[in-house]
């Protein structure tokens, strides 16, 4: 009689999240202490009982496939449960709390992790937050870089950002919608208007985030991309962009939530345009958010309520 194959076991799990997280077999080995061999073995391993494909093989390392991005989903599900059970029953500490977020330049979304980390429970912890450009975010998301990203999406935009994110296997939740401001710094003298027009603003330079090979208008995180402006610079950073509205009476467009705690020398001022900056985060549909992805989307969501504004979901 053949003998039965065995399951699926916990430690193939583990070892499977960590080859997805690392992107590579032999890095996920020295995680664990093993060699290379054995690692890429137990994955193989793993691909035949499944009975589907869930890496990409390259000289560059590994991705997953569609099969292995719903696969790591499940298998997160399954190890943060066991890790649940060991803490009730067996008396284990909390398991080490993860968790990757890839957003624009947002400085609540900066906030809403800073929240997050302070009432972490966990003894150890492995946060990631990457400020970046609006393709690199979705494409993070969809190789699992991060579990989930912060962007904005409106009128213009929306059809373009809709169908890329259908394209990678991923879907857009609202968050709010903002009205449009002007970021400035306290001595602008636009800083002590109650509200700025796009006239105001056509001495004052432009600041926006460059958004490198994919520089489309649709790719922008501001709103009003095309609209021509006389001086305009683009920078990479957030951190860029305040100081040169400080040194150069710069300005940008966003949602008017910053921080007085993280930003202390940027106010906001309402603009004058008949637009709004729909706010959302990112995920992948076939992988359900973990315990700590929620609880990063629950920070967010009160870092928002403070300032007054109407969440959407």
């Amino acid at each position: 009689m053949a003998r039965k194959a065995s399951g699926i076991t916990l430690q193939q799990l583990q070892s499977f999240i960590e080859v997805a997280a690392e992107g590579s077999i032999s890095s996920a080995a020295d995680l664990f202490f093993v060699a290379q061999p054995t690692m890429s073995a137990a994955m193989k391993d793993l691909e035949a009982k499944v009975g589907r494909s869930l890496l990409l093989r390259s000289a560059r390392g590994v991705t997953l496939t569609t099969d292995g991005a719903e696969f790591l989903g499940y298998a997160r599900q399954v190890v943060e449960q066991a890790a649940l059970l060991e803490q009730r029953y067996l008396g284990r500490p909390p398991s080490r709390r993860l968790l990757g977020v890839s957003t624009q330049h947002y400085s609540f979304a900066v906030d809403a992790f800073v929240r997050m980390v302070k009432s972490s429970e966990a003894d150890g912890y492995e946060f990631s937050l990457r400020e970046s450009r609006t393709w690199d975010i979705i494409e993070d998301v969809r190789t699992l870089r991060s579990e989930l990203g912060i962007l904005y999406r409106n009128d213009f935009n929306r059809d373009v950002i809709d169908k890329l994110l259908r394209d990678s296997g991923l879907f857009f939740r609202p968050l709010f919608v903002a009205e449009p401001h002007i970021f400035v710094s306290r001595t602008n003298p636009l800083a002590a208007q109650d509200r700025a027009t796009l006239a105001d603003l056509a001495d004052y330079p432009r600041l926006t985030f460059d958004q490198g090979t994919n520089n489309s208008f649709y790719f922008a995180e501001e709103i009003l991309s095309t609209l021509s402006s006389k001086r305009e610079i683009r920078v990479s950073d957030r951190a860029t962009i305040f100081n040169l509205m400080i040194g150069l009476d710069g300005y940008t467009i966003s949602t008017g939530i910053i921080s007085d705690d993280l930003d202390p020398d940027i106010v906001a001022v309402p603009l004058d345009v008949d637009e709004d900056i729909e706010i959302g985060w990112i995920g992948h549909s076939s992988i359900p958010l973990t315990e700590q992805g929620q609880r990063y989307l629950a920070e967010v969501r009160a870092v928002v309520a403070d300032f007054g504004v109407a969440l959407l979901d």
